[in-house]
């Protein structure tokens, strides 16, 4: 139940198991020396270089698009799985666009596209009141459709990789952004690889090299969700319409008009997502172009338990398994081994949290993947390209003790039915 004023909702109490800022860095500081010490053993530092890092980023930006879009229509109520065919749409309206324009009308058409995907869900689920799986399904099924169609007409006559392999002419590039002189000192101190230093400046290294414009507009938007959604009334208001619509619309608030909004800004961040595949990592359209990344986007919400910033920690955990397929196969060699030594630690805190049961299956684990990375020189390509789609099991397995969904996320409102 919602306070008069709309400033906070009544009961919510403390959350559990939420991770305090210190906890958060101290974490991170005790992942970057087991890497680090992983890398001095095996002599291999790819995990952390500068390419590993600026490969990682460049994954992990669909992925957060796709979730942002995820998040903005779930905190107004409204489940949006069809964020997948939101980012077909914003691949191809964004190498469309870029092809005739220029990539920049090219990012802009993509989150128009996206956006006139978000408006079919709204008027579904909203105005019709279908359920939101239901209209979520049609759209991935019908907008890949009918963009595979016209791709296979209106560039019948540009084949670029064999008979059939329709795709479109190649956009511009878009510009990127290199910090000077600090790209090239970082990337000097990463080749020495000292301890731990060298890791963390190759990974700075990899944040500030070759950035893309559009890279920079996906971090800024993810800031600006955060103060529009938690800092505003307008964010107040919308949120409210996921958690309890009926006393929201009790108090004032169009509901209709708020989820409407959510969800149209959630296809424009899904196409965003899309025209970054179709105008900064390919320069082109084609056809299966976005590979799941609408439902890993959805995954990376889940786990950021529909904030921003956590989003942003799970867009990062699969973009980095993402961009394993492009490393070579030691340096993902060694991750199995930083997993191991990971599992055993996460067992010792379980015992000494006295849940036996837990930290046994955790050892377990742990022993099999070290045993795994000692009678083994590689990891099979196809384990490789798996990972990201096992990460999101496993992730979602772990997550669903502590997550805490919008209230009304998912239901069908009916205006007036407070009444």
């Amino acid at each position: 139940m919602l306070s008069p004023n709309l400033n906070k909702p009544i009961g919510s109490g403390k959350r559990r198991g939420k991770l305090s800022w210190p906890v958060m860095l101290l974490l991170l500081a005790g992942a970057l020396v087991l890497f680090s010490a992983v890398a001095a053993v095996t002599g291999n530092h790819g995990l952390t270089s500068s390419g590993q890092v600026e490969a990682a980023l460049s994954a992990a930006v669909p992925i957060g698009m796709a979730g942002l879009g995820g998040l903005w229509s779930e905190r107004a109520g409204v489940v949006n799985i069809g964020l997948e065919g939101m980012m077909v749409a914003g691949t191809f309206c964004g190498a469309w666009a870029g092809y005739l324009v220029n990539p920049w009308v090219g990012v802009l058409a993509g989150m128009a596209g996206g956006a006139l995907g978000g408006l079919l869900h709204a008027v579904i689920t909203v105005t019709f009141g279908v359920d939101h799986i239901v209209s979520g399904v049609g759209i991935n099924i019908l907008i890949p459709g009918i963009c595979a169609y016209v791709n296979k007409i209106y560039y019948k006559d540009y084949v670029a990789f064999g008979a059939g392999a329709n795709q479109s002419p190649p956009a511009d590039p878009l510009p990127q952004v290199t910090v000077p002189g600090l790209s090239s000192w970082l990337q000097t101190v990463e080749s020495h690889h000292w301890f731990l230093v060298s890791d963390v400046a190759g990974i700075l290294a990899g944040l500030i090299t070759n950035l893309s414009v559009v890279t920079i507009f996906a971090a800024a938007l993810l800031v600006v969700s955060y103060f529009v959604l938690w800092r505003t009334t307008f964010g107040l208001r919308l949120r409210s319409c996921g958690e309890n619509p009926t006393a929201a619309e009790s108090l004032g608030v169009n509901v209709y008009k708020y989820k409407y909004y959510a969800v149209v800004a959630s296809g424009a961040f899904a196409g965003l997502a899309g025209s970054y595949l179709s105008l900064v990592l390919a320069h082109f359209y084609k056809d299966g172009q976005t590979g799941g990344r609408g439902f890993i986007g959805l995954a990376a919400m889940i786990f950021g338990n529909w904030m921003p910033g956590g989003l942003a920690m799970g867009a990062g955990l699969f973009g980095f398994t993402d961009s394993l397929q492009l490393r070579d196969q030691a340096a993902v060699h060694d991750l199995v081994l930083i997993v191991a030594i990971a599992l055993a630690l996460f067992a010792l805190w379980q015992f000494y949290r006295r849940k036996l049961v837990a930290g046994v299956v955790a050892l377990v684990v742990a022993g099999g993947l070290a045993a795994w990375f000692a009678t083994t020189d590689s990891v099979q390509v196809p384990i490789i390209q798996a990972t990201p789609y096992i990460i999101t099991l496993v992730v979602l397995a772990l997550a669903t003790q502590r997550l805490r969904p919008p209230k009304a996320d998912g239901q069908v409102y009916r205006k007036g039915q407070g009444k």
